[in-house]
């Protein structure tokens, strides 16, 4: 499958690791394209932490990353406020140190209270926030003309022990207590895939994620293929339900799997029922009832429904909820 590719675009939490731990064979697989010459850039919305902090947690795992080998939202927030802003410009960061700093590259003056006279608010996820940096960027928004930067609204983010709440949480909190909504400079918006890509040359990337809708959305913005791997947030059930601007262009298990042929998919109607088949699996959608020829779980079932239930609602605005039925291959 990686031959169809000239890089992958890759996200972090979910995909190459939860919290310090790596996901399982995800280092492994991302060193055997790399050694195919295709390069690997890693697109993360995690503004909390610098690149050279993230390329050296990679590479402890196992996968070889250098500091120019990650684009962060950070430096998509930063990029962003420096088109909009002149030099020097103070602008009140609420997040992390990284974030004040990648700021700082770009030639404006990082500050932490509305006292400083701020012509802009950048937000990034930093997990020692509290409320009172939340309530000084909310008394810092009430004035309308002060730009309002998110570094990404990521409701969620998966941990080792768990899901946890992202920085959309935290921006929900101040867009609730001002009224107003942010510029968002990274995934799913598509400059920060097209940087990424423009650093290595690629012509044909393939984005990798685990959520749909910051990174499928995110390529279907950026005009790039998807890949969505079940490591992380998002399950095959709710690939199967999301709404056409989030339905990925292929479906994995794992990371392994780029390194094995994609399966073909067929589809086909037969009156007012589709159906499709993934090698030896069907699946058949009826109403709002798909029913999958194969055993619970098969990967290549999930693969026949999501062909047969997207061709059959080819256009959806929001996420559907169709039923699903296993029957037993006989």
């Amino acid at each position: 499958m990686i031959e169809r590719f000239d890089a992958l675009l890759c996200d972090l939490d979910g995909v190459v690791y939860a919290g310090p731990t790596a996901v399982d064979g995800a280092p492994e697989a991302l060193e055997r394209v790399r050694a195919t010459g295709r390069p690997v850039v890693y697109v993360t919305n995690n503004a909390s932490r610098p690149p050279e902090a993230v390329a050296e947690h990679i590479t402890s795992l196992g996968a070889s990353t250098g500091v120019q080998d990650v684009v962060s939202s950070a430096q998509a927030a930063a990029a962003l406020l420096a088109e909009r802003l002149s030099p020097g410009a103070r602008v009140l960061v609420t997040g992390s140190q990284a974030l004040r700093d990648e700021v700082r590259a770009v030639g404006l003056v990082p500050v932490s209270s509305q006292q400083d006279a701020p012509q802009a608010v950048v937000q990034g996820f930093d997990p020692h926030l509290g409320w009172e940096q939340l309530a000084e960027a909310a008394f810092t928004l009430a004035d309308e003309s002060v730009l309002w930067c998110a570094t990404n609204t990521d409701r969620t983010i998966p941990k080792e022990r768990g899901i946890a709440p992202g920085n959309g949480t935290l921006v929900a909190a101040v867009a609730a207590a001002t009224g107003r909504e942010p510029l968002v400079a990274g995934k799913p918006e598509a400059p920060i895939f097209r940087e990424a890509a423009e650093r290595v040359g690629a012509t044909r990337p393939a984005v990798v994620g685990d959520r749909l809708d910051t990174d499928i959305l995110g390529a279907h913005n950026a005009g790039m293929e998807s890949i969505e791997v079940l490591t992380g947030v998002d399950s095959a059930a709710g690939v199967l339900g999301a709404c056409t601007a989030q339905r990925p262009t292929y479906l994995l298990a794992t990371l392994r799997e780029l390194f094995e042929p994609y399966p073909e998919v067929a589809t086909g109607r037969t009156g007012d029922r589709v159906s499709a088949t993934c090698r030896s699996v069907r699946a058949e959608v009826a109403g709002d009832v798909v029913t999958i020829t194969a055993e619970t779980g098969d990967l290549d079932g999930w693969r026949a429904a999501c062909a047969a239930w997207w061709a059959a609602h080819p256009e959806e605005d929001e996420a559907t909820s169709p039923e699903v039925r296993w029957e037993p291959v006989s």
